[in-house]
């Protein structure tokens, strides 16, 4: 016989909100609050997807069966996108993967910026063959596909495991890269990567196309608890082109003040961009590479006009000696504060070899390189 047991805070990680609906629990990774200032769609879209939430538990159960409603993505004239994986693992091993086919259908039009809601139906995520033991599972849902919870079955009893498990936990921020565009599955993203190899909780607030120094996402790490925080910046404020140099530096400033209020002596690390040839020089705007899309393809050329860096128009090399810079100048009066460069983490040698498949994102062996870098540069004896 199953089991039915409720999803609530007490399951869930790597989420900072669960919002009650009539079709299901939606895990947010921003609060109601920050939500209310967001601008466009594609942040909130974004923060809905739920990469890094995670259902965590233990149980002897051998059969782990959760109800969704999963939210497919359509791009009129794009190539179909791959459905969202859900990862199971058992004592920290990637032990099954699993999707579902169908669910509503959010359409989006890149020629007019229409969108349109379908509704479909919840579909059933099914796990058997577990080790009939106990064990902690953890079921990681689609980093890149909205989800709503809705039932949760096993044959055999489960119970939270209890947040202070040892683990230490590590709040990040960043853009599509550190959302995990490109990965394959949610475990393969750079951040699971690394939280993975150092032995901490992750709160993933990677937003695609979102990493915009916005205020009230500032005010949502303020106020989340975090035992390390990294704020990865300057891919999407260049291919936005959405601020000057001049504006740039105080609003670095202005985010890292509102972090600091909340968290004063956490150890904080900024990030800057890796390796991405077609903004290392050349300002944005990005826009999506015409050819390649008539040939099928996704991909990303940048538009902006080199001459205008003198006038404060930025690029990824701009960014990253300001970032320095102003993390050379802060950490005199705060001990706690680094820098790790994005070159360290994917550089130039990398992109040869593992070049970016669309000009902008990772793809899933780079992704691994880039998480397994991070955890020894930054999370370093931050784990359990």
């Amino acid at each position: 016989m199953m089991i039915t047991t409720t999803i609530d805070d007490g399951l869930v990680r790597g989420a900072l909100e669960l919002e009650p609906t009539a079709r299901g629990l939606v895990p947010h990774r921003l609060p109601a609050a920050a939500r209310r200032r967001i601008p466009d769609g594609q942040l909130a879209m974004a923060e809905a997807q739920p990469s890094g939430v995670r259902l965590v538990l233990r149980t002897a159960a051998t059969v782990l069966e959760l109800d969704v409603v999963a939210t497919k993505r359509h791009y009129p004239g794009a190539p179909p996108r791959p459905d969202g994986v859900y990862d199971l693992l058992v004592d920290g091993e990637l032990a099954a993967q699993a999707s579902v086919d169908d669910g509503d259908v959010l359409t989006l039009d890149m020629a007019t910026g229409s969108t349109r809601l379908t509704e479909g139906p919840a579909r059933t995520v099914r796990f058997d063959g577990l080790p009939a033991r106990d064990k902690r599972v953890e079921v990681w849902l689609p980093h890149d596909e909205a989800t709503r919870l809705v039932a949760l079955r096993t044959d055999a009893p489960v119970r939270p495991v209890a947040e202070d498990d040892g683990r230490r936990v590590w709040l990040h921020h960043g853009s599509s890269i550190s959302h995990g565009s490109n990965a394959a599955h949610p475990t393969g993203t750079w951040p699971a990567v690394a939280a993975a190899r150092a032995g901490v909780e992750l709160v993933n607030l990677g937003f695609g196309g979102s990493a915009l120094l916005d205020p009230f996402v500032a005010r949502a790490i303020r106020d989340t608890p975090a035992d390390l925080i990294s704020i990865k910046l300057g891919i999407n404020l260049v291919n936005s082109d959405g601020m000057r140099l001049r504006i740039f530096t105080p609003a670095v400033h202005g985010f890292l003040d509102t972090v600091r209020d909340g968290h004063p002596t956490t150890p904080l690390v900024v990030v800057s961009a890796i390796h991405c040839a077609i903004h290392e020089a050349v300002p944005g705007p990005a826009a999506f590479d015409t050819a390649a899309l008539a040939e099928g393809r996704v991909a990303f050329t940048a538009t902006g006009d080199p001459e205008e860096v003198a006038a404060g128009k930025l690029t990824l090399a701009v960014i990253r000696a300001e970032l320095a810079r102003i993390v050379k100048e802060r950490a005199a009066d705060d001990p706690n504060l680094g820098y790790v460069d994005g070159l360290d983490l994917y550089g130039e040698a990398d992109a040869a070899e593992l070049p970016l498949p669309d000009n902008l994102h990772p793809d899933p062996a780079a992704h691994r390189r880039i998480g397994e870098r991070f955890a020894s540069l930054a999370l370093s004896g931050t784990g359990s």
